[in-house]
């Protein structure tokens, strides 16, 4: 299992697509895993026969845990190796061999280590901390891989050093408080990460990257049912347990470490978004912006921008360890999108440069590929401000919980016909209610009530796209 995004310590098989006497090439997709982020096919990095799949469908596995095992040429050993299939794990002696010249089948991502692929002696681990005993933290790390793929040794880390040191205890710490270890700096003799240096990250982990899983669950339901979707409930059941995990466990995670690190704000402002609907239909009329996907959120997502724009000081993050507000300089606009493996949070990268087609381009692509599942970590990483646009759902308006590592989330209402006093005299307008919620140190009040008035000022009287910008 290749480590397929980044500080991700486990993934789920959904789907093989091989079965044992199949023959594969170097670089045919052979199974779909999901990780706490996203859905990612694998390609074999050989050519042979399939020997064994070595862990069924809806089976959780560790980053380097050995799960297809293939024979690369006629009556060749399968390869790579796997415990308890074709040949025992190298024993600690073993790893001290040179490894075999020639080419070496490494997982996609990874590359081959010049370096020897001796194990660095262990040290006695330390006395179990905050009531977590050392041997069942042990126990968390995967077992040993063998020597024939040194890219992947059982510790976890990479042989070559790529992955960062630490002893089993330090790295269970280290996912049961969502921190990445790679974003760890490391205080240890011989640059080893101790509990100190997790803990003093996991006070300045506020970014969504930094959440990694827990460890391995039990086997999950066959990938025949969706990853999140509920079992059907057996005739007379009263209950129906639902293992969370995948991208559901992480965003439970990320929110409750939102909800009690940020001091969160939320204000709300109902207004008459009559012309914008106007604007949206005259739009999608233009035959320059024809094939492209014009609807509300698009010109709300560009109000943003520019109510951004006009108040520089909300696009901005918080760094515990220095004490220090960093402004960003740069809009990565996140849209919240409800998927059938759970809510996600992709973001247009730079969205403050892109003009109206190009916005709306980007918008279209990050739609369609979360509801295929295909959305990276990449698309997930380093956002600013979000919106989520719970009005698809027929709901008026809430109070939305920040992303991780971001200052400010906008919900946007459903936009409905309704009684408004305009001109003088009641009529039917389109109305809507937006909530802004935001992080308290960074938005005070003034700020964050500037930010929601410019961007309702800007749906309400949309030539502002123009006369703002």
């Amino acid at each position: 299992m290749p480590d397929v995004g980044e500080g991700l310590t486990e993934a789920e098989i959904l789907k093989w697509y091989v079965q044992p006497g199949d023959t594969v090439t170097d670089g045919q997709v052979v199974c779909e895993v999901e990780t706490a982020k996203a859905a990612v096919e694998l390609p074999i990095p050989f050519d042979g026969t399939v020997h064994a799949l070595l862990f069924e469908e809806g089976t959780t596995v560790d980053v380097g845990q050995v799960i297809i095992s293939v024979q690369t040429g006629p009556g060749g050993e399968p390869e790579p190796a796997a415990p308890g299939v074709e040949a025992p794990a190298a024993a600690p002696e073993a790893a001290e061999e040179p490894a075999p010249e020639g080419r070496q089948p490494v997982l996609v991502g990874y590359g081959v280590s010049q370096s020897s692929t001796k194990r660095r002696p262990r040290k006695a681990a330390p006395a179990a901390q905050n009531g977590t005993a050392a041997p069942a933290a042990a126990a968390a790390a995967p077992a040993p891989a063998p020597a024939a793929a040194p890219a992947l040794n059982g510790s976890g880390h990479a042989a070559g050093g790529d992955r960062p040191l630490a002893k089993p205890p330090v790295r269970k710490l280290a996912k049961d408080l969502g921190i990445d270890l790679a974003s760890v700096v490391p205080t240890g003799e011989g640059g080893v990460v101790t509990r100190e240096d997790v803990h003093a990250a996991a006070a300045a982990a506020l970014a969504p990257q930094a959440a990694a899983p827990a460890p391995a669950a039990a086997p999950a339901a066959p990938a025949a049912v969706p990853a999140q979707a509920a079992p059907a409930a057996e005739p007379g059941a009263r209950e129906t347990r639902i293992p969370v995990k995948g991208v559901r466990k992480v965003t439970a995670q990320a929110m409750v470490g939102s909800a009690f690190t940020a001091p969160h704000v939320t204000e709300f402002i109902t207004l008459d978004v009559t012309r914008t609907m106007k604007l949206v239909q005259e739009l999608k009329a233009d035959p320059d912006l024809a094939g492209l996907r014009i609807n509300p959120l698009l010109l709300i997502a560009k109000a943003v921008l520019i109510a951004v724009r006009r108040n520089p000081d909300v696009n901005a993050s918080w760094d515990e360890a220095a004490q220090e507000i960093v402004l960003k300089h740069y809009v990565n606009l996140g849209i919240a999108a409800a998927t059938p493996r759970g809510l996600i949070v992709p973001n247009i990268k730079d969205a403050h440069t892109k003009t109206l087609p190009e916005l709306s381009e980007a918008l279209s692509a990050l739609v369609a590929t979360a509801r295929e599942g295909k959305t990276s970590p990449a698309d997930m990483q380093g956002g600013t401000l979000t919106i989520t646009n719970v009005g698809v759902f027929g709901v008026d308006t809430g109070t939305p919980i920040l992303n991780p590592g971001e200052s400010a989330i906008l919900a946007v209402g459903a936009i409905r016909l309704q009684p408004w006093v305009h001109k003088g005299k009641v009529k039917p307008r389109h109305v809507t209610t937006l909530a802004l919620s935001f992080d308290h140190r960074l938005v005070d009040g003034e700020l964050g009530s500037k930010f929601l008035a410019d961007i309702a000022a800007v749906l309400e009287q949309p030539r502002r796209l123009v006369t703002w910008s």
